[in-house]
């Protein structure tokens, strides 16, 4: 699984984003770094239904300005069967420093039932695993 980060998606801080100390309110983050990975996940997945199941702990680690450009960062970390687990970075995009990371957060696809369902993803690396047995038996 590649964890190489992918900087898609920049926000500019402005004043409605700040808190009482007149710096970025975690709560403003945490909702953009939720929208970029759902979109990230339903894009990777195959499908526009997507919920946030499971999100670890948030490491804040300095904090964004007003008129600061904060770029959000995503890679796979694991693929489900109806989930995909990403990790994030939120930084700077001036200075590259880190605002806030996030180890694990979990998304899964939904079906038109309201359910978990499997996604396209998890039958392409099905196919891709079925290919690699199929191998190590013809080689043993």
């Amino acid at each position: 699984m590649s964890t190489d980060l992918i900087f898609r998606a920049r926000k500019v801080v402005k004043p409605q984003d700040l808190n009482a100390r007149n710096t970025l309110f975690g709560g403003r983050l945490m909702a953009w770094i939720d929208e970029e990975c759902g979109i990230y996940c339903a894009c990777q997945m195959g499908t526009p239904m997507v919920v946030t199941k499971y999100i670890s702990e948030l490491n804040f680690q300095t904090p964004a300005y007003q008129g600061d450009v904060v770029e959000i960062g995503v890679a796979t970390v694991d693929v489900g069967r109806t989930s995909l687990t990403v990790k994030c970075v939120a930084r700077s995009k001036l200075t590259g420093r880190i605002i806030v990371s996030v180890d694990r957060i979990v998304f899964v696809a939904i079906g038109a039932n309201g359910r978990a369902m499997r996604h396209a993803l998890a039958d392409n690396l099905k196919r891709e695993r079925n290919k690699v047995r199929k191998l190590e038996k013809t080689t043993v």
